[in-house]
């Protein structure tokens, strides 16, 4: 076997520990290759090829423990070999969080005890670009203009590794082998390796046993010891980003010439893993798509540039097998072909270029790895299939932050972080992973206080485009996004963490109302209006902005609460009043009895955050129901306003409005998108063949069916224990059972219902003193009484286990 393969290296051992909350005295120093700090020619960043590193050290007696702190920047793969062989550190995934590294580097800490021995032991390590050095893909002499898609091009500098092992003995004696200029560098054999442009790997050029001990390194050159990036040396905050779930093609198409395309089913962030046989130097292109062509041949419109994946054979008749080490990509669909290698002119001159046999190709998805904590399932097949595409698109937008999609940009664009996470945290744990967002969010806060689209903030988009730079529904993440989570979890010290982030920016956004009314920003993006999609088309510019000032005013009230800083708490309670009472009389048409031109975001969003007078509310909300009725119910808002517009219709009992606009199939609509073949959700409502297919920023609908259908809330903010946790399922006709589980901090919940004629069967479990909210007449199996009964509902207080319920609907 030649070429890396992750799975071939034993990793069984490795265990990642991280998030340790000890200081940490680090020996190490910041290693480099030394042509990294070259100015001129190819190799000017030190990463064409990418270096390898290798230090060999030895052990005096069997450690009773060892423990190895790593970064390598950008990604990193390191293996740990001795005469028990080569182990892999770290499970295969994508190593390296991605951070402004002016500010924050996390590192790993791995458990090595049962990977190193007495003797002659090595460490070696492979590094990658990453999102530390985002290369143009257009050097001239490198590569041809325009060759490889890049969404932008930043560095931060040379690849750089620091790394520490450290070795305690039976004896009580210690040891420390440490990155410092005893370490050996050499051009490896990823020859390319691009975020966004993909990977090349030449087997050839990957030295014969440099993992293992013995291996004569002379003829390599010394590691520079260079500064490092600068910041702050930080234990893990996001969970790892792991492989996990594998994909067979299901069809292939043989194209002719040598070029065939696989479908692996389903549209995932990841990798392939390539078993291939064949001549020495032989290279095999893989060419990801998430559609394809009217020909058959892979697509790739929605990455808006080529991207690939090479692999160049050693010539090992047994044949090779290899994987990309540094990067990932969105795809469904492979077009595997082999080309012509350096300085052939085959296609030319007419002459075959030397061609392998691919043997096989799997598809792994690669996604953080969150543990799963939810489960929704319905009589309603078209219900499945729209929380199924839900589900994939989150989880292939979770790395070491969350990105809006994972082929074109992979960028932490922060409005879903808020306006998605009352429901994508019923699926997975997102508390480490959204408190790297955090960190991320506070690294790239301005001096003003403004708290850019992205973070971090790797590219700006001004000043021909800074509306994309700053805007209120994007930068209010940094108070809602930890005020979600608080809901969730209840981690008190997260939430003062980020208490100077959310004063800040608060500050900043109300500095720049006028007359309470802040407008300007992205609005309701990608709203359903006449034209291409992108800025809103049925809203005026400062109805989402101001209302997210009132968002954030409302949520610092109830933190500042928590805090114990009641001084802060009535400002920011002011401040929420001052907020509605501008965005009324600005925006309220009473001749129409409507807010602003009448929209559904305009009136869905003051109804659902509650600004709406008492007396108004019924006219507005039948406002929103004959807007939807009158598209053939259909929705037109745009991502901010989507999950709003379920809120103020839920709020308002109307779900029987929702589920004729989850049930749609012509655009635009999710059944639209499933029409359409999506198997992840996609950036439009309409699967526009030109937007990404992996986005989860319209992916509400998961809200709604656990808070609604499996009517699960859950408000750890809320001083009386039995309102922390409440149970009041939906058993919405049309709709014959539903199963909802969640893993909450307080427990496992569990929310069943089914209909049988007209009686619904309710099985509620719940971990702790809870409250279960249900149409009135229901009535306790086992003789619980309901506290009361009032508009419509029983309310019922139950101690932990399970309780059964039963109602006969009218």
């Amino acid at each position: 076997m030649c070429g890396l393969s992750l799975s071939a290296m034993s990793s069984s051992a490795a265990r990642l520990t991280g998030q340790s909350s000890a200081p940490f005295a680090w020996k190490a120093k910041w290693i480099a290759a030394p042509w990294g700090t070259e100015r001129d020619g190819a190799e000017a960043d030190g990463s064409r090829p990418m270096p390898i590193f290798r230090r060999e050290f030895l052990l005096k007696a069997k450690p009773t423990k060892a423990e190895l702190r790593i970064v390598g920047l950008g990604q990193w793969q390191a293996s740990l070999g001795n005469a028990r062989g080569v182990r892999s550190v770290a499970p295969p995934g994508l190593h390296g969080a991605w951070t402004d590294y002016r500010k924050t580097v996390t590192f790993d800490t791995i458990d090595a005890t049962s990977m190193v021995d007495k003797g002659r032991d090595v460490l070696a390590v492979m590094l990658g670009n990453g999102m530390y050095n985002v290369q143009r893909t257009e050097l001239p002499g490198v590569l041809p203009r325009g060759q490889r898609y890049t969404k932008f091009a930043a560095s931060f500098g040379a690849p750089e590794l620091i790394a520490q092992l450290d070795v305690r003995y039976p004896d009580g004696s210690r040891e420390i082998i440490s990155t410092d200029q005893s370490w050996k560098v050499e051009r490896g054999p990823v020859v390319f390796d691009s975020t966004y442009g993909g990977e090349d790997y030449d087997a050839r050029h990957e030295p014969n046993g440099w993992r293992m001990p013995a291996f004569d390194d002379a003829a390599w050159g010394t590691a520079q010891v260079v500064d490092g990036p600068g910041g702050e040396l930080t234990p893990a905050i996001a969970p790892a980003v792991g492989q996990h779930e594998t994909y067979a093609p299901v069809k292939q198409a043989d194209l002719g010439n040598g070029r065939v395309v696989y479908d692996l089913g389903q549209n995932f962030a990841g990798i392939v893993r390539i078993r291939v046989q064949g001549p020495t130097g032989a290279i095999v292109r893989l060419i990801p798509g998430e559609l394809l062509n009217p020909d058959g041949t892979v697509t790739q419109a929605t990455f808006h540039g080529p991207m690939w994946w090479s692999y160049t054979l050693r010539g090992d008749k047994a044949g090779e097998t290899w994987e990309p080490l540094f990067g990932y990509c969105g795809f469904r669909y492979m077009q595997v072909e082999w080309t012509p290698g350096p300085g052939m002119a085959a296609a030319k001159s007419g002459v075959t270029p030397p061609r392998g046999k691919l043997l096989s190709l799997l598809g792994i998805a690669q996604h953080s790895d969150s543990p799963d904590v939810g489960r929704f399932e319905s009589s309603n097949e078209m219900l499945n299939r729209i929380h199924a595409v839900i589900v994939a698109a989150m989880h292939n937008n979770e790395v070491s932050l969350l990105t809006d999609c994972p082929e074109r940009e992979k960028l932490g664009w922060l409005e879903q972080t808020h306006l998605q996470a009352p429901g994508l945290m019923f699926n997975n744990n997102l508390q480490t992973l959204l408190q790297a967002d955090d960190r991320n969010m506070m690294d790239a806060q301005k001096p003003d206080g403004i708290v850019p689209t992205l973070a971090p903030q790797y590219t700006q988009f001004g000043p021909k485009n800074a509306v994309f730079d700053d805007s209120p529904e994007w930068g209010s993440a940094s108070v809602l996004e930890p005020w979600w989570a608080y809901s969730f979890y209840g981690d008190r010290k997260e939430l003062g963490r980020d208490y100077p982030m959310m004063q800040r920016y608060v500050a900043a956004l109300e500095s720049k109302a006028v007359d309470g009314i802040v407008a300007y920003g992205l609005g309701d993006w990608y709203d359903i209006g006449p034209g291409a999609p992108g800025f809103e088309k049925n809203t005026t510019l400062g109805v989402t902005a101001t209302l997210m000032l009132y968002e954030d005013a409302l949520a610092m009230t109830h933190i500042a609460n928590l805090l114990g800083r009641p001084d802060d708490a009535a400002k920011y309670d002011a401040l929420a009043t001052k907020t509605a009472s501008a965005f009324n009389r600005r925006f309220w048409d009473a001749s129409h009895g409507w807010y602003d031109r009448g929209s559904q975001t305009a009136n869905a969003m003051p109804l659902a955050l509650g600004i709406v007078p008492v007396e108004r509310r019924p006219e507005v909300l039948a406002h929103i129901v004959a807007d939807i009725h009158s598209h053939s119910d259909h929705v037109t808002t745009g991502e901010v306003g989507y999950p709003y517009l379920l809120r103020a219709l839920a709020r308002g009992g109307r779900d029987d409005v929702i589920l004729p606009m989850m049930l749609r199939k012509d655009p635009p609509s999710y059944g639209s998108q499933l029409e359409a073949g999506a198997t992840s959700l996609t950036e439009a409502w309409d699967a526009n063949p030109h937007s990404s297919q992996d986005h989860f920023m319209l992916g509400s609908a998961e809200e709604w069916f656990y808070r609604r259908l499996g009517g699960m809330d859950i408000d750890l903010w809320r001083n009386a224990p039995a309102e922390r946790l409440t149970v009041r399922p939906v058993a919405l006709r049309g709709v014959d059972w539903v199963h909802c589980v969640f893993d909450s901090a307080l427990g496992k919940v569990q929310s069943n219902w089914k209909r049988d004629g007209e009686v619904v069967r309710y099985t509620v479990t719940v971990p702790t003193l809870s409250t279960v909210v249900l149409p009135e007449g229901a009535t306790a199996q086992n003789g619980l009484h309901a506290l009361r009964s009032s508009g419509g509902q029983a309310v019922f207080q139950v101690e932990a286990g399970t309780w059964q319920f039963i109602l006969q609907q009218r």
